[in-house]
C-alpha cells in the first residue's frame, strides 16, 4: 500500500475522479482545495474511524450516563444565566 497525499484542486478532483480514487484505495489521501484553500481530505474509511474513535477517547467513560450528563450541563448553564 502507497501512503500517498496528493493535493487536487476541485475542479481536478471532479475532472479525474478515478485517479484520485485509486489513491485512496492503495492507503493515500487526497487534499482538496479550492482558490488555493484546503476544503476537504478524502481519506481511506479505516482512516476515517481512526479519526472518530481517537477523538472520543477520553471523553466517554464505559458507565457514561449520557441523560444525567445533559442535564447537569443545562442545570448548569441555566443556573449560571440566573
Amino acid at each position: 500500500m502507497s501512503e500517498a497525499i496528493a493535493t487536487a484542486t476541485s475542479t481536478e478532483m471532479q475532472n479525474n475522479f478515478g485517479k484520485y480514487l485509486h489513491i485512496v484505495m492503495n492507503g493515500g489521501e487526497v487534499i482538496v482545495t479550492r482558490n488555493g484553500k484546503e476544503v476537504g481530505r478524502f481519506i481511506p474509511r479505516r482512516a476515517a474511524v481512526s479519526y472518530l474513535t481517537d477523538s472520543l477517547t477520553g471523553i466517554l467513560s464505559e458507565n457514561a450516563d449520557l441523560d444525567l450528563a445533559r442535564e447537569e450541563r443545562l442545570k448548569a448553564k441555566y443556573e449560571s444565566a440566573d
